[in-house]
């Protein structure tokens, strides 16, 4: 293996050992490596030994700093963490096994060096290779001239065969036709063959084509269709049973997706009302050209975690998957075959997309669909652990959780059975994270559950350490989600620097259903009763000091995350048969729930970029979609599987769905607007208002055609209280202290007069989940977050996957500036385009990543669009250079906004923020005004050369969901 060498290389007498991998790779599964090999560049392929990286860094560090820099046991700890840094990534990258080249495994060595800051070892390992690279291809040039032509044989149905490289060729050309100019097949070819050896077997030349077309979408976005229709070619050989082109797939769908169905039904996969549609039709209905929408993410998400599959065999091609949802959520319908196509459509389309539950599970015999599942815990040993196994039900089949434990007694609370003293909240809760991880949903993705408890809790501070990773292991939660539970009055005791008393539930039992100005008048009688000695045990502090620790430990974990009670009880449509006690998993969904509800929501979300037209929201096209979406939400209420009956009878009583969105980055990057402006917050108000609008009116339609649900009556709705309306109830239940913009464009009047005509099908329509999966499925920007980083990569089960921002290239190559320098400079920067000077100001403005965007205009936008919602969005606050007044300023803006709920905090030191171009070893872009062909130096020259050619991921690596470690989507 290559190793990299300083200017003066280090004393060949040196001799170091090459470090232990603390077993990194016992960390894999047993046996996992053996399914790993090296192809070298000769062609021959040898075990893959991890051992042989950590002797190659080694040799990188010492060359670098000398024998006497790097021997120190210090260096060693580094090197063995690389490596394993290094052997994840590649096993992430094949996590079915596979063989990597030589040249693979040097680029995530790369990699892992400029991740972990060693800049200079990483730049010496870069000009090593530019080298060796160089001295190579001399060699090969002299060799070929003299040697002949050879032949190249694969191994196809136990037979060798030469490789028919005018049809591999042909494929390729498919692959990038329509694509434009930048994109050609020709690298794609020279790529796969240096992947390939005499005698491969030709299911190894398609994977090698894919990997080869990976390489490129650095270079060029579009490059990533291209990698899914190589990765579509295979689908389709391996659920068609023979190889066809591009062009001949078409060809065979409608017969394809009938066989899918009898399939699926044969194999107890499918309900077998399935069969009873008129298959021909449907499969008549089926758009082939739509397969090559997808990107490479989006392609290999769906074939790795939602196509059905026989014996780990997939069955169904895209197409017939988008039919197979549809027909699922059509059974009811009175015309099946012509909802099963309406919903389709959208689907298929991209217009509008289910949450995950529902693509996984719609038209198979044991249909969970929904998303969301939220219930309060009681007070008494059978009921704590009746809602732990309730937890474990759900999270079977694909729940993610919401768990109320506010009414149970605190910790040296009295226990009447037994005279003594409870050990209070926190060790149950250790039962439900282990809970959590024991049941993780059929292998799917991982279970997941958010515990609430509210401010005025005796073992509030406790819960705030929960994930921290110091203290008493047994009274941590490392694998949980926990969320602060904050009624409006603590956050006036903060804002006027008054006391907050804390008490045991089991002696302020009422606190927990009571909200606004009724819990007011209740906590101030305790807390006299407390004053008197009266209530014990009860504690009172500062308030500025609970809010204090709070936000040092929301920025120490992540966790508990911040939401607030009032905002979301006061502004309930359904506050007349119960209380919100929590949110869920994601802090989007705000129900009900008691001893006798759980509450259950159904999700999807509209792509915003498919309804934009001439620069503002295409209402008509926005309204049919809305109106087909709440259909489909609305029928998984009747269709659904309930694993437990409270859920089913809540969600029968109340019928809520939450249609949220996504690509509200891609819509601001289509329309040129930056995310820090006041044009994006008032395009944040007017689409969700045109969302909510239409999501309403739709509500309405279906309850003039199937009935109003059960409990509208005494509703908000009822009284003709939208939720704009509702801001004003919260501004006189607080006395004030709610900042909101008010304004609104559309026919508001109107829709109150049919909602008082015909009534609501649905209690609550409108929530925006994070769709973390389904987003990734269309190729969008993830719910209503701004752009991480410009070239970043996504990790999921399915691998890690370079994401470039198209907008941005094709911004860039308008203005003649996207070259592999550029590629370079976005990897180096973490994917900001700050510190590249060549960048135009209102370039770097309309592409600012979310790190450099300040925090109050997320709020901002959270606020316009929380005006408009019956439930709430999950809001992730991005914050660089973080600090104590800064995340109080915008956890108080947010309170004063009027915001229900937030989600992740998510911060970055300032110096990593302020990374800027006189870093040592950096490898900054050529500056504007440099003269043509000056500006770098030649070995940064050499460098950028060297780098461009990697198959390598940026050093952004984000996972914008905890639980997405990489492989959980629970909220879609």
């Amino acid at each position: 293996m290559p190793t990299a060498r300083a200017a003066t290389p280090a004393p060949t007498t040196a001799r170091t050992a090459p470090p232990t991998l603390k077993d990194a790779v016992s960390a894999a599964p047993s046996g996992a490596l053996a399914q790993y090999q090296i192809m070298r560049r000769n062609g021959a392929v040898v075990v893959f030994e991890p051992a042989k990286i950590a002797v190659a860094m080694m040799k990188a560090f010492l060359a670098v700093h000398g024998t006497q820099g790097a021997a120190s046991a210090s260096v060693r700890e580094v090197v063995d963490e690389l490596t394993q840094n290094v052997v994840r990534a590649l096993m992430r990258s094949r996590p079915g096994g596979g063989t990597f080249h030589i040249e693979d495994v040097q680029d995530q060595v790369e990699l892992g060096l400029m991740r972990g800051g060693h800049h200079e070892v990483a730049r010496a390992y870069v000009l090593y290779r530019e080298r060796r690279a160089q001295e190579r291809a001399q060699q090969a040039a002299t060799a070929s001239a003299a040697a002949p032509a050879t032949v190249l044989h694969v191994l196809e149905k136990g037979e060798r065969v030469a490789l028919d490289l005018p049809a591999l060729k042909a494929l390729f050309d498919q692959a990038c036709a329509n694509l434009g100019t930048d994109v050609s097949s020709a690298p794609i070819l020279d790529e796969t063959l240096r992947n390939l050896y005499d005698g491969v077997p030709v299911d190894e030349v398609y994977k090698a084509a894919i990997l080869a077309a990976r390489t490129l979408i650095e270079k060029d976005p579009d490059y990533t269709y291209v990698t899914a229709r190589l990765l579509l070619h295979t689908i389709a050989k391996e659920v068609l049973g023979e190889t066809l082109s591009l062009s001949q797939l078409g060809e065979r769908y409608p017969e394809h997706f009938a066989q899918c169905i009898r399939t699926g039904v044969q194999n107890e996969l499918l309900d077998e009302r399935l069969q009873q549609y008129d298959l021909a039709r449907l499969g008549a209905a089926l758009k082939p050209e739509r397969d090559l929408q997808f990107d490479y993410l989006g392609l290999q998400t769906l074939y790795d975690r939602y196509f059905l599959h026989v014996k780990k065999s997939r069955i169904e091609m895209p197409q017939s998957f988008f039919m197979r949802v549809a027909m699922g959520l059509a059974l009811n319908e009175i015309d099946r075959e012509a909802r099963a196509i309406e919903f389709y459509e959208v689907l298929s389309s991209f217009d509008f997309m289910s949450s995950t539950p529902t693509l996984f599970n719609s038209g198979t015999l044991r249909s969970q669909l929904s998303s969301c599942y939220l219930t309060t815990v009681p007070d008494d040993l059978d009921g704590i652990y009746e809602s732990i196994k309730e937890n474990a039900l759900l999270s079977k089949f694909a729940g993610g959780l919401g768990n109320d434990w506010t009414r149970v007694r605190a910790l040296g609370s009295h226990i009447k059975g037994t005279n003594g003293e409870s050990q209070g909240v926190v060790p149950f809760l250790k039962v439900v994270n282990d809970t959590a991880v024991a049941v993780n949903q059929g292998g799917k993705r991982k279970g997941a559950v958010c515990t609430y408890l509210e401010t005025w809790h005796l073992d509030i501070e406790e819960f705030l350490e929960l994930r921290k990773n110091t203290g008493d292991d047994r009274r941590r939660t490392h694998d949980m989600n926990t969320a602060n539970w904050i009624p409006d009055l603590f956050m006036r005791r903060v804002m006027e620097k008054g006391s907050w008393t804390l008490f045991s539930p089991s002696d302020v039992p009422d606190l927990h259903d009571r909200f606004g100005a009724d819990f007011e008048r209740a906590y101030v009688a305790y807390e006299e009763r407390a004053a008197r000695g009266e209530i014990q045990p009860s504690k009172t502090l500062p308030a500025i000091d609970l809010w204090r620790k709070m936000l040092s430990m929301l920025f120490e974990t992540g966790h508990p995350w911040i939401t607030f009670k009032d905002a979301c009880n006061v502004r309930s449509p359904q506050q007349h048969v119960g209380v919100v006690h929590s949110s869920n998993l994601c802090t989007e969904i705000t129900l009900n729930t008691s001893d006798t509800e759980t509450a259950v929501c159904n999700l999807g979300s509209v792509n915003l970029l498919q309804h934009l037209k001439d620069g503002s929201v295409d209402h008509e096209k926005l309204k049919r979609t809305v109106a087909t979406a709440m259909r489909m939400l609305d029928n998984v209420i009747d269709i659904n599987y309930y694993a437990v009956k409270k859920a089913r009878d809540s969600n029968l009583r109340h019928r809520p769905v939450g249609l949220g969105l996504m690509g509200f980055q891609d819509a601001l990057y289509a329309l040129h607007i930056p995310y820090a402006s006041e044009q994006a917050v008032e395009f944040a108000d007017r689409s969700m208002e045109a969302i909510c609008y239409h999501a309403y009116w739709a509500s309405t339609e279906l309850a003039a055609e199937r009935g109003k649900y059960s409990s509208f009556k005494g509703s908000l709705w009822d009284k003709g209280v939208l939720p704009i309306d509702s801001i004003q109830l919260l501004e006189q239940a607080r006395g004030g202290y709610v900042e909101v913009d008010r304004t609104s464009t559309l026919d508001w009047d109107a829709l109150r007069a049919k909602i008082a005509k015909d009534g609501m099908r649905n209690s609550n329509c409108v929530a925006i989940a994070p769709t973390a999966t389904i987003s990734n499925i269309i190729g969008v920007d993830a719910s209503i977050e701004p752009c991480f980083g410009n070239l970043s990569v996504k990790s999921n089960l399915s691998g890690e996957f370079t994401v470039i921002n198209q907008y941005l290239v094709r911004d860039l190559k308008r203005l003649g500036l996207w070259d592999d320098v550029m590629v370079m400079d976005l990897k180096h920067f973490d994917g900001s385009l700050r510190p590249i000077d060549r960048v135009p100001q209102d370039i770097k403005q309309l592409y600012a990543t979310a790190f450099e965007i300040e925090p109050q205009w997320l709020v901002e936008a959270a606020a316009r669009r929380q005006k408009w919602i019956d439930q709430a969005q999950s809001l992730n606050i991005y914050m660089a250079g973080a600090s104590g007044k800064k995340l109080d300023d915008t956890y108080k803006l947010a309170w004063l906004r009027g915001l229900k709920t937030t989600y992740y905090l998510r911060t970055t030191s300032a110096t990593h923020a302020e990374k800027s171009t006189v870093h040592s070893g950096n490898l900054n872009a050529v500056s504007s005004s440099a003269p043509a062909g000056g500006g770098v130096s030649a070995l940064d020259a050499a460098a950028a050369q060297a780098r461009a050619q990697m198959d390598a991921t940026p050093a952004t690596d984000i996972k914008f969901c905890a639980i997405d470690d990489p492989g959980c989507e629970a909220c879609q």
